[in-house]
C-alpha cells in the first residue's frame, strides 16, 4: 500500500512542529547539497567500480595460480634432472641397487658372456687339440674324432664361461665394481645427457651404454684360474651394456639439459608466483587453498604421466632387449622423481588442510574449539598440580600470532633448505608444527588472568 503523504523534510528538526522547524543557513544548505551529491555518486558508481576491480584481481589471481601449478610440475622434474646430472652421490644412490636386481644381473651376464666367447677361437682350439693328439701318437681314428667335437666343445665353453660370469655378477664383489664404475662414470653421464660422448658412458643410436670391460677382465682371470689357458689370450675388450635405449633419446637429452640448467631457481619462481596469486586474490585464504589443491592435482597428473611413459618406453624397446632389465633401470632412474612427486603432493594437501582449518567454516571452528578446550583442560590440570605459567603465559598470549608465524616460517625454511625432502620429511615436519602450536596454546593463559584460566577465544593460527 502506498501513501500520498510527502516525504519528510530533511531540513526540519525531528519532533519540531510543522510550522516551527529551524531553517538551514545558505552555507549549511550548500554543504548538505554537496554531501547529497557525493552520496548519490558513490551509490551509483561505487559498486560497479569495486566489482570491476574485484573481477580483475580474481582473474589475475586465478591465472597466476594456474601458472604456479604448471611450474610446480616442471620444478619437480628440474630438481630431479639436476640431481641426476650434478649430484654424484644421488646418481650412485639411484643406480646402485640395480646391482642386486635379477633382471639386470641376467642381462649383464648374457652381454659379458657373449663378449668373452667372441674372443675365443673354438676352431683353433680344436685344431690345437688334434695337433697335440697327433704329436702324442694318438690313433688316427681318435684324432679324427676330435675334429667332430667342435659343437660339444663350444657348448662346454659357453657353459663354463656363462657359469663363471654368473658367479662374478652374483658375488658381493660385483656390488663394489658396479658402484665404483658408476661413480667414475658419472662425469661421463653428464656428457651423455648434454650431448657429448666419450668416457665410460656414451650416447649412440638412441642408446645410453656403459662400458663393462672391468667385468670381462675379472671373468678372464677366473677362467685362467679354472684351467682354461686360451682365455689368457683374450685382449682388453671394451663392450657396452645398454642402460637406456629410446629413439627419442636426443629429444629427452635436450629437455633434461634445459631442466638441469633451470633446476636451481625454477622452484623459487613457482613459489613466488603462487604467493603473488594468493596476494592478489580478494579472499586470500580461499586462494591459498586453491593454489595448494592446484599443485596437488599437478602432482597427480605427473605421477600418472610417469606411469604412461614407462609403458610407452617398454613398448618401444629394441629387438632383443631385456624388458625386465629395462623396467628395472627405468624404475631406478625415476625413483627419486616419484619420491619428489609424493612429497610435494603431501605438502600441498597439508597446506590446503591448514588453510581450511583456520577459516570460519563450522567444521573448522568446531575443530579449533575442541582442540582448544582439550589443551585448556590439560593446562588447568597442570596448573592445579603446581605448574607456574605467570609471565610466560602472558608473553605467549601477547605475541601469540607472531609465535605462530615464526613456527610456520621455520617449517618452511626447513622444507626449502632440505636437499631432497621426502614424504616422511613432510609428515614429520607437520607433526612437529602441530606439536609446537599445541605447546603455544598450552602456554597461553590469557591476558592478566590467573595461571590456570583458559583463553576465551578459540585457538588461532
Amino acid at each position: 500500500m502506498t501513501s500520498s503523504a510527502p516525504p519528510p523534510d530533511p531540513d526540519r528538526h525531528p519532533g519540531a512542529p510543522p510550522g516551527d522547524e529551524p531553517r538551514l543557513s545558505a552555507g549549511e544548505r550548500t554543504e548538505l547539497d554537496a554531501l547529497r551529491h557525493r552520496v548519490s555518486a558513490l551509490e551509483g558508481t561505487g559498486p560497479a567500480g569495486a566489482a570491476r576491480h574485484h573481477w580483475l584481481r580474481s582473474t589475475g589471481s586465478v591465472l597466476l595460480i594456474l601458472l604456479a601449478s604448471l611450474l610446480s610440475v616442471l620444478s619437480v622434474v628440474a630438481v630431479w634432472a639436476d640431481s641426476i646430472v650434478r649430484d654424484t652421490d644421488r646418481y650412485v644412490a639411484t643406480v646402485g641397487p640395480l646391482a642386486r636386481n635379477p633382471d639386470v644381473q641376467k642381462a649383464v651376464t648374457n652381454r659379458v658372456t657373449s663378449a668373452v666367447l667372441a674372443q675365443i677361437d673354438v676352431e683353433k682350439l680344436v685344431k690345437d687339440l688334434e695337433r697335440a693328439a697327433s704329436e702324442k701318437g694318438v690313433p688316427t681314428g681318435a684324432a679324427e674324432l676330435l675334429g667332430g667335437l667342435t659343437g660339444p666343445i663350444t657348448s662346454g665353453l659357453k657353459s663354463l664361461v656363462g657359469d663363471t660370469v654368473e658367479r662374478v655378477v652374483a658375488g658381493k664383489a660385483f656390488d663394489t665394481v658396479w658402484v665404483d664404475a658408476n661413480r667414475r662414470a658419472h662425469s661421463a653421464l653428464d656428457k651423455a645427457l648434454t650431448g657429448e660422448s666419450g668416457g665410460a658412458v656414451s650416447v649412440e643410436n638412441g642408446q645410453v651404454a656403459i662400458d663393462v670391460a672391468p667385468l670381462v677382465k675379472q671373468v678372464k682371470d677366473r677362467l685362467v684360474s679354472a684351467g682354461l689357458q686360451p682365455a689368457a689370450l683374450i685382449p682388453a675388450v671394451h663392450t657396452d651394456f645398454v642402460v637406456f635405449a629410446s629413439k627419442d633419446i636426443g629429444r629427452v637429452r635436450t629437455y633434461l639439459r634445459v631442466l638441469e640448467i633451470i633446476g636451481s631457481w625454477l622452484p623459487v619462481v613457482a613459489v613466488l608466483i603462487a604467493a603473488l596469486g594468493v596476494y592478489l586474490a580478494v579472499n586470500r585464504r580461499r586462494a591459498l587453498i586453491g593454489a595448494a589443491l592446484g599443485v596437488f592435482v599437478a602432482m597427480v597428473v605427473l605421477g600418472v604421466a610417469l606411469t604412461v611413459m614407462r609403458a610407452i618406453y617398454l613398448d618401444r624397446l629394441p629387438v632383443g632387449a631385456s624388458e625386465g632389465a629395462a623396467a628395472a633401470v627405468f624404475d631406478a632412474l625415476v625413483r627419486f622423481l616419484r619420491a619428489g612427486v609424493r612429497a610435494v603432493g603431501a605438502l600441498a594437501l597439508v597446506t590446503a588442510a591448514g588453510a581450511f582449518l583456520v577459516g570460519p567454516s563450522p567444521v573448522a571452528v568446531r575443530v579449533r574449539t575442541v582442540c582448544g578446550r582439550g589443551i585448556g583442560a590439560v593446562r588447568d590440570v597442570a596448573v592445579s598440580a603446581g605448574l607456574p605459567l605467570g609471565a610466560v603465559g602472558r608473553f605467549v598470549h601477547r605475541f601469540k600470532r607472531w609465535i605462530g608465524a615464526v613456527i610456520l616460517a621455520v617449517a618452511a625454511i626447513v622444507l626449502f633448505t632440505w636437499s631432497y625432502p621426502t614424504t616422511a620429511v613432510v609428515v614429520w615436519t607437520v607433526v612437529i608444527v602441530l606439536a609446537a602450536f599445541a605447546i603455544r596454546e598450552f602456554l597461553d593463559a590469557g591476558p592478566g588472568s590467573p595461571p590456570g584460566s583458559a583463553p576465551s577465544a578459540a585457538p588461532s593460527a
